[in-house]
């Protein structure tokens, strides 16, 4: 006769040949529900349980039954409703397939502009640019896995799309199944209760390559977690292509388990930030090309040096300007692009403007407001020069031409190597950055 104490003897075989996660997230809430006629009843808390104990761990149970030489011929789990009865009829593995689940198409996924043809390489991405190239070149023998991390809106998404679209074109028999950690969630939830596990673990297991962005997003959810590690074995095992993308290293990752964080770390790790001007510029002329838009080269500077943060930004500055000429039947120049983008680049800085801040410079270094604008190369009077372009760039929306028209002609790239040359300072010398605060603050 099969009692109660039975279950717990497997839970106990189950106990010393799982991890404790393991055990805690599938096996300890279950209990013995009834035994009659070789079927073996086991009370489940919800269907994710169910699933993982008849799929995932159902040869271990197999073998503690034979180990304990139970009576057992087969194990049905029921959910615990208040009448431990099941919810659907009794499920047996073998034949008890659930119906295949429907996922979205790569192409469907892939953003068609985000291909390598269209993206921009600067000194800020090169390293995993060529990364992700050797990976759609080479799935599985150069970088795998292949992670790239970086802040938000830094291209990230642009490059694993880059390596679907890639794969598709140079293996056209590659199966490639692309997701985001928020839809690899959504999907293992909508699986589980609709009975699809098994139609998810054909779409992600069985694929050639596996793309996956902002996988952060599965930090802290632990049995999302398990199924995603799972997941990484068996397609890392076989020699399948993993990419991943995260908004940091995964040992930055709070919530991570350690194994999939050390599984993260098994292969390449690059990292993709902020643009310098110069890949900013670029990327202005390639959406400029794109989009069939004549940029002047003084707008081209403007967008460049007063967006700050991201690609993103950057992209979404230049959108809203073509906008704003496509709705005003307008041409773009820096006036207009000045009026069209005052709220995006800030508020009450707008205020300040470059003859208040010639004349606080003037004044925190001992000279005339005119010794600014002069020609002379003089360090006594360079140096002040340089920190109040600085200041224009920072506290304006002048363009940078606009600025070296105020200090005696100067050419923007003469005022653009000031900016650079201050803010490289500022970084060595913290006297001038205390210097530069102080005229900061005063001037806002």
């Amino acid at each position: 006769m099969v009692e109660k104490n039975s279950w717990d003897s497997i839970k106990e075989r189950l106990h010393s040949s799982l991890t404790m996660e393991a055990w805690q997230n599938w096996v300890a809430r279950t209990r013995f529900d009834g035994y009659d006629s070789g079927c073996l009843r086991v009370a489940v808390p919800d269907d994710a349980t169910r699933f993982w104990l008849e799929s995932e761990y159902a040869p271990k149970v197999s073998g503690a039954i034979s180990e304990l030489r139970l009576p057992v011929e087969r194990i049905q789990y029921v959910l615990m409703n208040g009448q431990g009865t099941p919810r659907a009829p009794e499920r047996i593995i073998v034949n008890g397939a659930p119906p295949m689940n429907e996922f979205q198409s790569l192409s469907a996924q892939l953003n068609p502009r985000f291909t390598f043809e269209h993206f921009v390489v600067g000194s800020c991405n090169q390293f995993a640019h060529a990364a992700a190239v050797a990976v759609a070149n080479s799935p599985a023998r150069s970088y795998n896995p292949l992670f790239i991390y970086g802040g938000s809106g830094m291209g990230k998404t642009h490059l694993v799309h880059a390596i679907g679209h890639a794969l598709s074109e140079n293996f056209p028999h590659f199966r490639v199944a692309y997701t985001t950690g928020d839809r690899f969630i959504n999907e293992m939830v909508q699986a589980i209760r609709g009975d699809r596990m098994v139609a998810f673990h054909q779409h992600y297991r069985n694929a050639d390559a596996l793309l996956i962005d902002d996988v952060h997003t599965l930090a802290g959810k632990e049995r999302t977690q398990e199924e995603f590690f799972h997941t990484f074995n068996e397609l890392y095992d076989h020699q399948k292509q993993i990419v991943i993308t995260s908004d940091q290293l995964p040992k930055n990752i709070p919530g991570l388990v350690e194994r999939l964080r050390s599984r993260f770390e098994w292969g390449l790790m690059v990292d993709v930030s902020a643009p310098d001007l110069e890949t900013k510029m670029a990327i202005l002329d390639r959406k400029a090309e794109l989009e069939g838009v004549q940029l002047p080269d003084e707008v081209r500077v403007f967008l460049a040096t007063k967006t700050r943060s991201s690609v993103r930004e950057l992209e979404g500055a230049f959108t809203k300007l073509v906008a704003y000429s496509s709705v005003t039947n307008s041409k773009i120049t820096i006036g207009m692009a000045q009026q069209a983008l005052r709220q995006m680049f800030g508020g009450t800085e707008k205020r300040i403007t470059i003859d208040a801040i010639v004349r606080a410079v003037a004044e925190r270094y001992g000279m005339q407001p005119a010794q600014l604008k002069q020609r002379s190369n003089a360090q006594e009077i360079a140096r002040p020069r340089q920190v109040a372009m600085y200041l224009c760039k920072e506290l304006t929306s002048a363009s940078l031409p606009e600025i070296g028209r105020h200090f005696g002609g100067k050419h923007h790239t003469t005022v653009l190597h000031s900016v650079r040359k201050v803010d490289e300072l500022r970084q060595l010398d913290p006297d001038l950055n205390r210097l530069v605060h102080s005229l900061i603050d005063s001037l806002q």
